[in-house]
């Protein structure tokens, strides 16, 4: 019986990443997608779905989590918020979506056991994020002891979260280095067809490319 992960994957660089770690480590990985009515959902889903074909994934999850637009609060969903180009901003930015690793996660901890998975990866990363509250290790290590806690299993589940003390240019350099398919990752926050390069999202996905002293794959305005 093969080892399993569960990959959170949001079509982003970091999650893609992630999954191809525990690829290497010689997990068959589960792919898990959410849309939750972001601006870019179309986009993300579709670079999800060509990710997960890189990887030979011969099982996926893709779940609607259409209460996010209710509850809002974020620009990254709520069109009346304009997504910050100015790469300034104190405190949590208002691109940051009210609980959604802990909400993520949760669910995901439902399909790990589900699917007897003894590995559930998610590509968070806390130095070089926007300062998010749910991408702290603190954080993710408190979820995996309540998914332990809460789960019928005798299988613990570790939430591997590979990249949480890399810098932005680092997780390119690994990328790279492990073959990853950057041309079909997706980061900006604004647009679907080409990227803005000035979200905040956009600004540390050029910088990690730029540190690292290599070109960006894909496309921008």
């Amino acid at each position: 019986m093969s080892k399993k992960a569960l990959c959170i994957m949001s079509g982003g660089m970091d999650s893609t990443l992630a999954a191809f770690m525990m690829k290497e480590k010689g997990y068959e990985i589960i792919a898990l997608h959410f849309n939750y009515d972001q601006l870019t959902q179309k986009k993300e889903l579709e670079c999800f779905e060509n990710i997960s074909k890189a990887l030979g994934v011969k099982n996926s999850y893709n779940l609607d989590l259409d209460f996010f637009k209710q509850i809002g609060a974020s620009a990254l969903i709520d069109e009346s918020i304009e997504v910050p180009i100015s790469g300034v901003e104190e405190g949590v930015p208002v691109t940051y979506v009210p609980f959604r690793n802990g909400i993520f996660l949760s669910i995901a901890g439902a399909i790990a056991e589900k699917e007897g998975c003894s590995v559930l990866s998610i590509g968070v990363v806390e130095e070089d994020s926007s300062g998010y509250p749910d991408c702290r290790e603190e954080f993710i290590n408190s979820i995996e002891n309540s998914i332990n806690l809460g789960t019928a299993t005798e299988i613990k589940v570790k939430i591997e979260m590979p990249l949480v003390n890399l810098k932005k240019s680092e997780i390119v350099k690994e990328a790279i280095k492990s073959n990853v398919p950057l041309h079909l990752t997706w980061s900006c926050y604004k647009n679907s067809n080409k990227a803005c390069g000035v979200c905040d999202s956009c600004r540390l996905r050029l910088n990690g490319f730029n540190v690292a002293g290599l070109s960006d794959p894909i496309e921008y305005v």
